[in-house]
């Protein structure tokens, strides 16, 4: 059994903390519940076993980011075989805690730790997003702390010349996100010219699962192209945009008419323009945020021969 009810409650007390470490490790709300979950198993049976737990944050915090880095290093070997781009999973804005720190739940932030081996990812995040110690992340990955220095700088130089930025307070994001998200619905393309950057790029996860961008789709002429078809396509088939904040960035979330969810998009602003538009459709990672539309949808069938994840 649990030591006391303090030790329940101090549980529940770290659960996002958790969280937050297993989701930015994994880029998956499923796995990081399945490794929370497993850590508390694990915490039952040391102190069944009688093991004497000093301090319960350092004992979880460890088991989350060593399962984490087993669950990484399997998980490369799947996404080597992903049809197109993968992205996280997305996380609205209720189901996430810790937001403090919303620019590293960013997708355009976690896509840039897919570049990281996995205790690199570890050390990095357990010391520059959650504020841990040398000394506590060496136990953790079992390293020396001067090691944990190396390969925290190492990983930093890594990330910062990737780092995604956010220029404008969010509240300003959200102002010209509303104003896009809507030229999209109306298929106002004149409108949407000066919203977007020279540079724009589009990500799209669909995973085979209906229609996926095998590659980003880079440049102004060629997004435009991508979002009026999108908004031939919200037109035709009665969908609407549901306002979310997703991964701490201004999204939506795309249902039909009967509310089930089919696409979720999140737009990075930068410099007061839309810098980076993602799309996640691929249905095995959205089943958090379901109902879900069903196979028989025309957007949920496969256009391609793919091998999934």
């Amino acid at each position: 059994m649990i030591d006391s009810s303090s030790d329940v409650e101090e549980y529940q007390r770290l659960r996002p903390l958790l969280f937050s470490i297993a989701y930015r490790m994994t880029g998956s709300v499923a796995d990081a519940e399945d490794i929370v979950s497993e850590a508390f198993l694990r915490l039952h049976r040391a102190h069944a076993d009688g093991t004497v737990i000093e301090s319960l944050k350092s004992y979880l915090s460890t088991v989350v980011s060593r399962l984490s880095i087993s669950h990484l290093r399997l998980a490369r070997v799947r996404r080597e075989r992903y049809f197109g781009t993968w992205l996280p999973e997305p996380v609205v804005a209720e189901e996430s805690s810790a937001t403090d720190l919303s620019d590293s739940l960013s997708l355009a932030f976690l896509v840039v730790l897919e570049n990281l081996t996995p205790v690199e990812r570890a050390v990095f995040l357990l010391h520059d997003v959650f504020d841990f110690e040398y000394a506590s992340i060496a136990e953790v990955v079992g390293k020396s702390e001067v090691n944990c220095r190396q390969i925290a700088a190492r990983a930093r130089r890594r990330v910062n010349t990737r780092r995604p930025r956010f220029e404008a307070p969010l509240a300003k994001r959200a102002t010209l996100a509303e104003r896009f998200f809507a030229a999209v619905e109306t298929g106002d393309l004149e409108g949407l010219v000066d919203m977007l950057a020279a540079d724009v790029v589009t990500y799209g996860d669909g995973g085979g699962r209906g229609p996926s961008l095998p590659k980003p789709v880079y440049g102004r002429e060629k997004v435009l192209r991508l979002l009026a078809a999108l908004s031939t396509v919200l037109q035709r088939f009665g969908l609407h945009l549901e306002r979310a904040t997703v991964n701490a960035q201004p999204g939506v979330l795309v249902r039909d008419a009967s509310g089930a969810l089919l696409d979720v998009l999140s737009v990075d602003v930068v410099g007061g323009r839309v810098q980076t538009i993602h799309s996640i459709l691929n249905p095995d990672k959205l089943g958090h945020l379901g109902p879900l539309a069903g196979p028989d949808h025309p957007l949920r069938r496969s256009t391609h021969r793919t091998r999934h994840e």
